[in-house]
């Protein structure tokens, strides 16, 4: 997998500065004095930084922004690279300015003058997320982007912040890696794979077969991959890190790639579908993310993972099969095949683990989309507590999140007369029906919230933390949410 870029954290050593190669990157505060790192570099400048600093292109550089100053005389650097960033900077404000460095790495790495900043730490982990690179499929890919070091007044102190920082960014790239792969790489049993070699790292991890799958009465999910060579698969992952209590379980749409089935979607952006295991991935990266960092709570992690194929063998529009919790569904469109993976998914994490909360995630429907472009996700659930805590969760650490509805009025939309209920209620209010879809294999009395992430997933352009592509939305703030909601 693409592993962060390599950050070190040493004692602030002025002599080094005007022999480090590469990019050196000063971290200045407009409203403050000059720092001992500044006046080194003015003075070998022969006063070119006081220049920059009073120029009128430095007074519109906002929060988490740079200014360059190319290959300077009396230094051995590429360019000096002015990051402004206020003492009292926010959290976002420092991952922002750690993204505006990342951004620009080369080979040759950087040296960051953080000096005694108290955002040291969060400014690294920026750095890290935007320097992501994904390039296994070039035959001339560029060369590796050199280390970093951040020369910080308490070096030690930095690097014991920066520890579970670094394991969040391993798990964001654990799963933007998995949404990059082609489905001719990551098929059902690459990914199970994949998973279980997380055991290394403390993850319990157990693989369902299909003839599993078949006795527990998984008929809604083995529906939806009956078409392909691929065989459907459930991985359980789990980690134990608390005393005795109830988990929380996690759970993820893994459609290693979508054609929609004898549904077929349009030729046109087809290609993108080997995104739509995207809300396993994020479930993947969550788990790893725990275990990396040892954390203090007992979580779940359960995805479906599955190939919507059309073939003799797949199913049609106008089957009906039975879910896992016996309640029959007739597939009127086989391209929403997500949710009946979910739905067998969610009753069985219910019916083996009790758990306190369930959570899934999907890149669930286009509908999402239109209503919230992609700036945001869209949670639904049947406890506003919950739902509340993830989007404060969100936006806490960058990634929209949005509340949306569900009620007893969207239900009529997906009756129908042949079966317990039809996997989708058509063009209308798409991404609620699919939400109250799934509410029926959710357990009374059991708090849950579903997460439409297919507007965030994969985004059409490059974010502030990361370059266009797979974005890992949610890895970050579920993390947060298990930190503040669920560790002990």
């Amino acid at each position: 997998m693409s592993q962060p870029t390599e950050i070190q954290f040493q004692e602030t050593d002025l002599d080094a500065i005007a022999t480090a190669t590469g990019r050196v990157a000063l971290i200045v505060d407009p409203e403050a004095g000059r720092s001992p790192c500044a006046r080194r570099i003015n003075r070998l400048t022969k006063g070119a930084l006081d220049r920059a600093l009073r120029s009128p292109a430095f007074a519109k550089v906002k929060a988490g922004d740079v200014l360059d100053l190319a290959y300077p005389a009396g230094m051995e650097c590429d360019a000096v690279s002015l990051v402004v960033l206020p003492k009292k900077a926010s959290v976002l404000e420092a991952r922002k300015a750690g993204a505006a460095i990342g951004k620009m790495l080369t080979e040759t790495g950087a040296l960051v003058l953080a000096e005694n900043h108290s955002r040291a730490a969060e400014i690294s982990f920026g750095l890290a997320l935007r320097a992501y690179r994904f390039e296994p499929y070039l035959s001339e890919a560029k060369p590796a982007v050199g280390a970093v070091t951040f020369a910080v007044s308490k070096p030690e102190d930095i690097a014991a912040e920066a520890a579970p920082l670094a394991a969040l960014a391993e798990g964001v790239f654990f799963t933007r890696d998995l949404v990059n792969e082609p489905a001719n790489i990551l098929t059902t049993d690459d990914f199970a794979g994949r998973l279980a070699a997380m055991q290394e790292l403390g993850l319990e991890v157990e693989i369902l077969d299909e003839p599993e799958l078949e006795q527990l009465g998984m008929r809604s999910l083995l529906a939806v991959g009956q078409g392909s060579e691929s065989p459907s698969k459930v991985v359980v992952m789990r980690w134990n890190g608390a005393a005795d209590e109830a988990p929380l379980a996690l759970v993820g749409k893994g459609v290693v790639f979508d054609t929609g089935g004898i549904s077929i979607k349009p030729a046109a952006g087809m290609e993108e579908m080997t995104m739509d295991m995207g809300g396993a991935g994020v479930v993947a990266g969550v788990m790893r993310t725990l275990a990396l960092r040892k954390a203090k709570a007992n979580v779940v992690g359960l995805v479906g993972l599955v190939e919507n194929m059309p073939d003799g063998k797949a199913q049609r529009p106008g089957d009906i099969v039975r879910s896992m919790k016996g309640e029959t569904i007739e597939c009127v469109n086989t391209d929403a095949e997500g949710r009946m993976v979910l739905a067998d998914v969610l009753w069985y994490a219910q019916e083996r683990f009790s758990p306190r909360a369930v959570i899934d995630l999907a890149t669930l429907t286009g509908a999402i989309i239109i209503a919230l472009g992609h700036e945001k996700a869209g949670i639904f659930g049947n406890d506003d507590g919950l739902v509340n805590a993830i989007v404060k969760s969100a936006e806490a650490e960058g990634e929209g999140a949005w509340p949306m509805p569900m009620g007893a009025g969207y239900e009529k939309l997906i009756k129908t007369r042949l079966a317990d209920i039809k996997n989708t209620g058509g063009r209308a209010a798409g991404a609620v029906t699919a939400a109250q879809f799934l509410g029926h294999f959710v357990k009374e009395g059991t708090p849950w919230a579903h997460i439409d992430i297919a507007g965030v997933a994969l985004t059409p352009s490059e974010t502030t933390l990361a370059p266009k592509g797979p974005s890992g939305w949610g890895v970050v703030a579920l993390d947060r949410l298990i930190r503040d909601r669920f560790e002990g």
